[in-house]
């Protein structure tokens, strides 16, 4: 036998990302043969409290975690178009030059202010998702801030942190995060947007330690590349600057194009409750109007935006994959049946452990429920009256949801859209998670110290 092909001589791999989904989905459906199925009672998308049942349901078909791949693929089609039209479009916006003209000057203008543009980058992801609640509109920054990173002599994990790690303290803090927090005290019977003075506070003080973590790593990195996680990665192809960096009028006028879309978007998420379909139709209109601006021929922009949407191919189908996991729990009736067993058992404790075991509830069911307005529809019904129970201020408990909804994001495999990130910048899930997985122990430490004074000081 050839030894390269001899069983012992091959070495053990992690699983790539889309194996390690695909593992998870089937784990959904062999979990479901032994956790009964159950519900509870729904006004609309709120759960009533105490209303849980146990089903009668029959087991699902040897196929369904099969069946189930494409029902996950159309559920979470408007995200995998999105990401599709925002690839073609980028590359429109990219072959003006405008893109690689202005990671130039940012460049030249921060060659030596490394500080400044982690801890700067960090705080402006942050601010967007704690305020409008934005986090797949990031998606387009991640080819161009990995780009940066590597000239920066830093690398792939870097431009990845400053958008998810933002995103993640942004989401933790939630100040005003229309998604999450005020659907989250709007079912706790809150005024909207309580509290607010503790969430900015908050927000600062999460986004300087995920800044300081960030540049601490970036640092090692630039001083021992070899100690880089994503050291045997190649990004040789895609994130290389081209010579003509010239930061020219015609390429402002396209950047001043793409920055008065995502401005208008988010005014539109907050007046007019805009969404992914009216971000697409923004994207679409600023990958015609750079056409137009930058003078590219109609066909070149055809082919241009058909070679940009295929290469982010992987990163829409890990997208559609890891939706099909919530797809099977909920084709099983178990998911209902997760979060009861885990809420009924912190029924007990005092209000300030309490407290923290709401953080740890939150954080598990985020793991099914990786949607944050899903997950507070959910949970708070019932995480409500349990804080009245346990001597725990509702807003206490909308903290602790909010806290186990954002970090957890971070690092879950069952996030679409993290996959789909890591996957547009090749880092293998591993890697991020020996990444990141310091940063969240900090992070969930120093919300339980939040939680419990919190609960001493009653914060409402």
């Amino acid at each position: 036998m050839d030894a390269t092909l001899s069983p012992s001589k091959r070495r053990w791999a992690f699983p790539e990302a889309l194996l390690l989904i695909f593992a998870l989905i089937i784990t959904a459906q062999l979990i479901s043969y032994f956790i009964p199925a159950g519900e509870y009672q729904r006004h609309g998308k709120q759960v009533i409290a105490n209303s849980f049942r146990h089903l009668d349901q029959p087991p699902l078909p040897a196929t369904a975690f099969l069946t189930a791949i494409p029902k996950g693929m159309n559920e979470a089609a408007d995200i995998i178009f999105f990401v599709f039209i925002v690839g073609g479009v980028l590359a429109i916006v990219r072959k003006s030059g405008a893109i690689d003209a202005l990671i130039g000057s940012t460049l030249r203008r921060m060659h030596n202010s490394r500080s400044l543009l982690v801890i700067g980058t960090t705080a402006l992801f942050a601010l967007g998702s704690a305020s409008v609640g934005m986090a797949e509109e990031y998606m387009p920054f991640i080819p161009l801030l990995v780009t940066m990173s590597l000239a920066l002599k830093m690398d792939a994990i870097v431009g990845v942190a400053l958008v998810y790690v933002g995103a993640g303290v942004g989401y933790g803090a939630a100040t005003l995060n229309p998604f999450t927090v005020v659907i989250a005290q709007k079912i706790a019977g809150l005024p909207p947007a309580s509290g607010q003075a503790v969430r900015w506070a908050l927000l600062l003080l999460f986004t300087l330690i995920g800044s300081l973590y960030i540049l601490r790593y970036a640092k090692q990195v630039d001083r021992h590349p070899d100690r880089s996680l994503v050291a045997d990665g190649d990004f040789s192809s895609g994130f290389a600057l081209p010579e003509d960096i010239r930061l020219t009028g015609q390429r402002l006028l396209i950047l001043a194009v793409f920055a008065a879309g995502v401005a208008l978007f988010a005014v539109g998420v907050k007046l007019w409750q805009w969404y992914l379909v009216e971000l697409t139709a923004l994207f679409m209109t600023i990958g015609i109007t750079t056409a137009v601006v930058g003078g590219i021929s109609p066909n070149e922009t055809s082919r241009t935006f058909c070679s940009g949407a295929a290469e982010l191919t992987t990163a829409a189908l890990l997208i559609g994959f890891a939706r099909t996991i919530r797809v099977v729990l909920d084709q099983a009736k178990i998911t209902d049946t997760i979060v009861a067993a885990i809420a009924s058992a912190i029924s007990g404790f005092g209000p300030a452990l309490s407290a923290v075991a709401m953080l740890l509830v939150q954080a598990l069911i985020n793991v099914l429920i990786p949607s944050g307005s899903g997950q507070a529809y959910v949970t708070m019904p019932l995480m409500a009256p349990l804080a009245d129970v346990t001597g725990v201020k509702r807003q206490v408990a909308v903290l602790a949801y909010q806290f186990g909804d954002g970090f957890g994001n971070m690092i879950i495999p069952t996030n679409a859209l993290l996959m789909g990130m890591l996957g547009l910048a090749r880092i293998p899930y591993q890697r991020w998670v020996r990444f990141v997985g310091p940063l969240l122990l900090w992070l969930y430490g120093i919300a339980a110290i939040v939680l419990i004074a919190a609960v001493k000081l009653g914060y409402r």
